[in-house]
């Protein structure tokens, strides 16, 4: 280090050193900027040669196939219409949640395979399938579908019965004598 004989010195250090500084604050902040923007997990567009996106929802004991392709806004479960196949209002209101999250009603045309479980399980496997394969063919919109909690799992299953039970819970009925 050099000696410093006077103030106009010690200034003029002061100054340079400053300077260094900020020039490795910068460089600090550039690095720290693309560490972030590299473990930010990047969504890529999934589309199959056909022009599908495909995603497997499931919810409850029901596995719901999905694949959507752009279209009128047709709705096929299991080859009949969904209106056929879900015939109360709910289920098909459900169904259609994430297209009207996601402002794509009457965009897409659906067509899902679903097996297994109750009408109601059935349809909300679909609803996530939906919301799946909307994310795989159009990556932003997963935050829209993810606030509206339609990308996560419903991880609730009925629970199963106990020995020494009349069903997972009840007990048999006490009786005196």
């Amino acid at each position: 280090m050099a000696e410093i004989n006077s103030l106009e010195e010690l200034g003029a250090a002061v100054k340079s050193a400053g300077a260094e500084a900020v020039v490795a604050e910068n460089t600090a902040a550039e690095t720290v900027e693309t560490a972030i923007e590299s473990t930010a997990p990047v969504y890529e567009r999934k589309v199959d040669e056909l022009g599908r996106s495909y995603a497997t929802g499931k919810r409850k004991d029901a596995v719901a196939r999905v694949w959507i392709k752009p279209g009128t806004g047709k709705i096929t479960i299991n080859k009949r219409e969904f209106e056929s196949y879900f015939a109360r209002p709910v289920l098909q209101m459900v169904l259609k949640q994430p297209l009207v999250a996601a402002d794509r009603m009457g965009q897409f045309d659906v067509i899902a395979t679903v097996a297994g479980g109750g009408l109601s399980g059935q349809a909300g496997a679909v609803r996530h399938g939906i919301s799946k394969a909307l994310t795989h063919y159009e990556p932003e919109l997963r935050p829209v579908l993810k606030k509206g909690g339609f990308l996560t799992r419903d991880s609730r299953v009925v629970e199963r019965k106990k020995y020494g039970r009349a069903k997972a819970r009840r007990s048999f009925q006490f009786s005196k004598r």
